[in-house]
This record gives C-alpha cells, sequence and structure tokens, in this order.
C-alpha cells in the first residue's frame, strides 16, 4: 500500500503536493470562481463553441488535489448553463458532450501541464487545449451520425458528417487555446503574487524576531 502511495505521488508530482498544501477557503473560491468564469463564458459565446470550458477543465486538474472535486467544475457549470441553453436531443449525446468537455481535468492531475506560476508547461498547456477541442469534435460529431439518420452509416457518409461539422467547430481550437493562456496566466499571477506575499511576510517575522533575539543575548 505504501509503495503504491509512493508511486502514485511520483506520477502526479508536485502539483498535488502544491494543491493540497491549499487553504479549503481558497480551494472554494476557485472552484466557484472556475465555474462562475465557465458560465458566463458559455453563455457569451463571441462565436460558436469559444467557450472557456476547456480551459477551466485544465486548470481545475491543476488546482484541486482531488479528481472528483476536479470534475465537478466543468459539470457543474455544464448543469448549470444547460438551464438556459438548448437540449442536447438524447441522453447518449449528454454523457458525451459531459465527458468529452470534463476529460481534460486528467490532464491537469497527472501532472502534465506542470503547476500555476513558474511551473507551469505552456506548451503542455497549448497541446492540452488543442486535445480537448480535437476530443470534443471528433466524440460529438461521430456520436450524431450513429444516431441520426442524418448521414449513411458507411466511411463516406462518417466524412460526409465531418466535414459539415467543421464550420461549426472551426473557431473552437482557437478559443479554447486563447482561453487557456488567459485562465493558466491568471492563474500563474496569481501563485507568483502569493509566492512574493509569503516571502516578504516571512523575512518580516524574522525580522521581528532578531531585535529580541539580541535583546535576550
Amino acid at each position: 500500500m505504501n509503495a503504491q502511495h509512493r508511486r502514485s505521488e511520483m506520477a502526479i508530482g508536485p502539483v498535488a503536493e502544491r494543491a493540497a498544501t491549499l487553504p479549503p477557503a481558497v480551494l472554494v473560491v476557485a472552484w466557484l470562481s472556475l465555474v462562475a468564469l465557465a458560465v458566463v463564458g458559455r453563455a457569451w459565446q463571441p462565436a460558436a463553441h469559444v467557450t472557456p470550458l476547456a480551459a477551466v477543465s485544465l486548470a481545475a486538474g491543476v488546482v484541486f488535489p482531488s479528481v472528483a472535486v476536479a470534475a465537478s467544475v466543468p459539470l457543474v457549470a455544464l448543469a448549470l448553463g444547460n438551464l438556459f441553453l438548448p437540449a442536447y436531443g438524447s441522453v447518449t449525446m449528454a454523457v458525451v458532450v459531459y465527458a468529452a468537455l470534463a476529460w481534460p481535468v486528467v490532464l491537469g492531475r497527472l501532472g502534465l501541464l506542470g503547476g500555476p506560476g513558474r511551473d507551469t508547461r505552456w506548451l503542455n498547456v497549448l497541446a492540452g487545449a488543442l486535445a480537448a477541442s480535437l476530443v470534443f469534435f471528433f466524440a460529438t460529431n461521430i456520436t450524431f451520425w450513429l444516431l441520426t439518420d442524418t448521414y449513411p452509416r458507411s466511411p463516406a457518409g462518417l466524412l460526409a458528417c465531418l466535414v459539415a461539422a467543421l464550420p461549426f467547430h472551426r473557431w473552437m481550437p482557437v478559443g479554447d487555446v486563447v482561453w487557456s493562456l488567459l485562465v493558466f496566466g491568471s492563474l500563474a499571477s496569481i501563485a507568483v503574487t502569493g509566492d512574493a506575499l509569503a516571502a516578504r511576510r516571512l523575512v518580516s517575522a524574522r525580522v521581528r524576531r532578531e531585535p529580541d533575539q539580541t535583546t535576550a543575548a
């Protein structure tokens, strides 16, 4: 059990260790902020499928020490947004959409994206955003092809379905990349500012202790 636990820590790395040290109040604020960003960003779409959902999923995987808590961010955001957005048409499509937008949290939990601040692996963040776009595109359109009679059940029909969907998804990769850079840039700024304030408090505490030690001597 101990060996398994050590292997798990090695797989996740310092990202999980840093997340585990965050106060519960900070995690609650982070959870609410990411959900709110996803809901508002999804309601306001400058172009089709340009939302912060992929960015929020990636960031949640980095910030929260639990996969379940991290996955709850995009899932709750989707559920809230669906209160005023059109339905998916079937339970199967809804499950596919939820899964396609929640899976990126795994990238963050595995430590592939690094951590907020100096530890962020920016190329991996970009790759994760593009991967999220591709998975969503193929998962949702293949499901549509399987569930409907719009296109023939053949390789040619699947290709036609994918080609027809391209205009609707052309801005999704751009949106996912831009939002991911904005979200991770904000996390990096918050982390660096927090580290600077913590270092300043540590220096101030040492300065206050030094006169006391001199007087005692």
